[in-house]
């Protein structure tokens, strides 16, 4: 994106904050039945509503390569339908569970052209609908994959991402109109903020004059006029983020930077993808003086991949409360745990499965096993208690879970 049409673009980000502000969105709400401050005495000021909290899950890259759209095309029974409901089943539950559940949707669902798999990807909008019927509430958009099918195919994407209205989307738009609007949803009274940027789009571009748009974290003025018009007016602000370097376990030094900054800028939480493997969960302080919870990557929610670590993702439980009598926000109640991609020889019957649903049985029968062949549970513990702080994430805590 061109200097100038950032610019332009920032302008209309807080030109659409401040209409939001001005219509009373603001973060900054009260009571409906309460008097303006200025007209109440000291004495008759209405005591602060008492906090309200949200509950979310979050998991990360959704990554359809052609053997999971192809089984669930075998089990519609082929021609173009699919069902994705069995890879997914082992994990419904938990995904229903909080108030809002979030995922990274790593493909883009172009109704124009035909599913495709690595290295330019394309799924059926029939995944799309049973993700939501899954339960998630809210689509990041923004990852290197999304101009996998052009222009033409980020578009068709967005038309049918923009047809449900029952959930949020996130990172990708249309024109200036939907760039400026924040993206929010409205759980227990709370106005809920989200922002979606990514580091690179694997060197494919828009063609000049294009209306679609996306944020770069290379564009930190755009990116830091994005969370902030969300703080304006949303009481919480989620970032997803797709940074970092494919199968590294650690964090680079500008990922760190980075997330400071988005907190300092207004977020609550930052989830981030993009390197198919685990990074590690901190937390940092943020705006409002309280601690800000940051994930470096969930790893991969579901894929064909054919490495060990890139079988073990994360599923993140996290509670956001709006402390009204300080104005601040806080993030409690935070868990994680692990979420393996299975499957059988060949890439066959791929499914999901939570740690606390896992067993050694399993894990010697992976499929993966050809690659790596250290494949099991004592592996798994490994992998993620060399990455996942103990505070958020020991393996009798998940045997717990189940029990």
């Amino acid at each position: 994106m061109n200097r100038f049409r950032r610019t332009k673009w920032i302008a209309l980000l807080c030109a659409g904050a401040m209409l939001f502000t001005l219509a009373g969105c603001s973060g900054e709400s009260r009571p409906a039945d309460t008097q303006p401050e200025s007209s109440l005495t000291e004495e008759s000021q209405p005591a602060a509503p008492e906090p309200v909290s949200v509950s979310f899950v979050s998991v990360g890259d959704n990554l359809i390569h052609s053997s999971i759209y192809r089984q669930a095309n075998a089990r519609a029974g082929g021609g173009e339908n699919y069902d994705f409901t069995a890879a997914y089943a082992n994990v419904a539950d938990r995904i229903a569970q909080p108030d809002v559940a979030t995922i990274n949707q790593e493909t883009v669902m172009s109704g124009t052209d035909a599913p495709s798999s690595y290295p330019l990807f394309n799924s059926p909008q029939a995944l799309g609908d049973q993700m939501i019927d899954l339960g998630f509430d809210v689509f990041n958009l923004a990852n290197n994959h999304m101009l996998d099918m052009g222009a033409d195919g980020l578009d068709t994407t967005l038309q049918y991402w923009n047809s449900k209205t029952q959930v949020v989307h996130t990172g990708a738009y249309r024109n200036p109109e939907e760039f400026y609007q924040v993206e929010s949803n409205t759980v227990n009274g709370l106005k809920i903020g989200y922002v979606g940027a990514t580091s690179y789009t694997n060197g494919l571009s828009l063609p000049e004059g294009s209306s679609l748009t996306y944020i770069l974290t290379s564009e930190e003025d755009l990116l830091q006029a994005k969370i902030e018009a969300a703080r304006e007016v949303c009481d919480l602000v989620v970032v997803n983020i797709h940074w970092g370097n494919e199968y590294a376990t650690e964090p680079t030094q500008e990922q760190r930077e980075l997330a400071q900054k988005m907190l300092n800028w207004g977020a609550d939480v930052i989830l981030g993808h993009h390197p198919h493997v685990l990074q590690t969960i901190e937390y940092l302080p943020k705006y409002d003086g309280e601690q800000g919870l940051v994930i470096y990557s969930l790893g991969n929610f579901i894929s064909a991949q054919d490495q060990g670590m890139r079988m073990i993702g994360g599923m993140l439980n996290y509670t956001l409360t709006k402390h009204y009598d300080t104005n601040t926000v806080t993030v409690d109640n935070v868990s994680f745990e692990p979420v393996i991609t299975h499957y059988d020889a060949s890439f066959s019957n791929i499914r999901l499965y939570l740690y606390s649903q896992y067993s050694n049985d399993l894990a010697l029968s992976h499929g993966v096993r050809s690659n790596t062949s250290a494949f099991s549970m004592e592996y798994i513990d490994q992998v993620v208690s060399a990455v996942i702080p103990e505070q958020f994430w020991t393996p009798a805590a998940s045997d717990q879970a189940a029990a």
